[in-house]
């Protein structure tokens, strides 16, 4: 048994399985870890938001803050709030960077 750190290998099924945001969704980058499940989130609409975690994703991967996101901002308090539905691994991050689907500016602080 090896002991170290483990390679980790960009499959091609990764880039394939990124989901497309719905009419409501935006794309955004967490830029402060607040505490428990919630986390502050620049959007690609321009807007800062307070973002949940939801228990399904929560449970399953970790965030950290630089990560790109999807957020879906909730019905009411839809300028402020919202809940994170999807974390992009960092191949997927810089893949749509590359097809120019985000904004200039959360663009710049996924390839940093």
């Amino acid at each position: 048994m090896a002991v170290g750190k483990r390679k980790i290998i960009a499959e091609p099924k990764e880039l394939e399985n990124m989901p497309e945001p719905g009419a409501d969704d935006v794309y955004g980058v967490i830029s402060k870890m607040v505490g428990y499940d919630k986390v502050l989130v620049d959007c690609s609409d321009g807007k800062q938001r307070l973002c949940r975690i939801r228990g399904q994703l929560k449970r399953k991967i970790w965030v950290k803050e630089g990560d790109l996101v999807l957020v879906s901002p909730w019905d009411f308090q839809r300028e402020t709030r919202g809940d994170i539905w999807w974390r992009f691994t960092k191949n997927q991050a810089l893949t749509l960077a590359q097809r120019g689907v985000l904004p200039e500016f959360l663009r710049a602080r996924i390839e940093k």
